[in-house]
């Protein structure tokens, strides 16, 4: 995914460039509409593996980035 892209800015092109309806990609990627459509609108929280299950169909996948931090508090 492009560098500062937010996912729901990337969903909605990735779905326009494949001139896909929302229930079209919602469908396509096994996911529900509802999701599709909370993504787009920029929901904040959401389930990784679903967003990996669009994100699959547009050849990406979110995956984890190791962060060090200064100071562990465990």
């Amino acid at each position: 995914m492009e560098s500062g892209k937010k996912v729901q800015e990337f969903f909605k092109e990735k779905r326009k460039q494949l001139n896909l309806t929302q229930p079209e990609l919602a469908k396509k990627a096994g996911v529900g509409l509802r999701f599709i459509r909370e993504v787009e609108q920029g929901k904040t929280s959401m389930r990784v593996d679903k967003v990996n299950q669009v994100l699959k169909l547009f050849g990406y996948e979110l995956g984890p980035v190791l962060v060090k931090r200064d100071k562990t508090d465990l």
